[in-house]
């Protein structure tokens, strides 16, 4: 009885050569990370770099948005046992308006920071395409697999770092295309990889009590 490996041998076309003569011959196949690829690339970092440095001043205006509102907050509580009942309620309640419309405005641009991610993901990879179809070509292979989704191979036929080299050397340093945060970005299929944290929402003092 053949073992499992024997088996898996056979189906990579490890077989003895005289039946491979006798098939067609299988089909060069390569392997690479693509998580790596963007991760581990100065070009897929000279993106990421560009979308931090939105995040950080989306991240410093909420902190001067919030530092307002709670003086603002302070200062309301602090006349109200002055103000005529009417008139606190009055500027209590455009106070609350207030702080609704910019947790929704902020809401609004956090989600647009995060789409802008899942863009620039999708254009990383479509920038890189040509690189690594060209190691494809030389490489005499038809096709390339996400390591993650191979259950085994050869580690000649993982090319990641090779594709990171070449990467890098073609297109680093070249002017980064970042996805405008403010723009709607599109986005080409969901994926299902992890993504990138967004800064915290915004976070307001609670209604101020009638």
């Amino acid at each position: 009885m053949r073992t499992w490996a024997a088996v898996l041998v056979l189906g990579l076309g490890f077989a003895n050569p005289i039946a491979a003569q006798q098939t067609v011959p299988p089909t060069p196949v390569l392997i690479l990370d693509s998580e790596i690829l963007y991760q581990e690339t100065g070009y897929g970092q000279q993106i990421r770099d560009g979308l931090d440095r939105d995040a950080d001043a989306l991240k410093s205006e909420n902190d001067r948005i919030v530092a307002a509102l709670t003086d603002e907050e302070r200062s309301l509580t602090l006349r109200r046992p002055t103000m005529d009942p009417a008139a606190f309620r009055k500027e209590a309640e455009a106070f609350d308006v207030k702080v609704q419309g910019i947790r929704r405005a902020r809401d609004a641009k956090e989600v647009s920071l995060q789409n802008a991610r899942l863009a620039a993901r999708d254009d990383f990879f479509t920038a890189v395409r040509d690189v690594i179809g060209q190691l494809m070509l030389e490489r005499g292979a038809a096709v390339i697999l996400d390591r993650r989704s191979v259950f085994l191979a050869l580690s000649a036929a993982d090319v990641t770092e090779e594709a990171i080299v070449r990467i890098d050397a073609a297109l680093l340093n070249d002017q980064a295309v970042v996805p405008d945060a403010e723009a709607p970005p599109l986005v080409e299929g969901s994926g299902s990889d992890p993504i990138e944290a967004a800064p915290p929402a915004l976070e307001v003092a609670p209604p101020l009590e009638r």
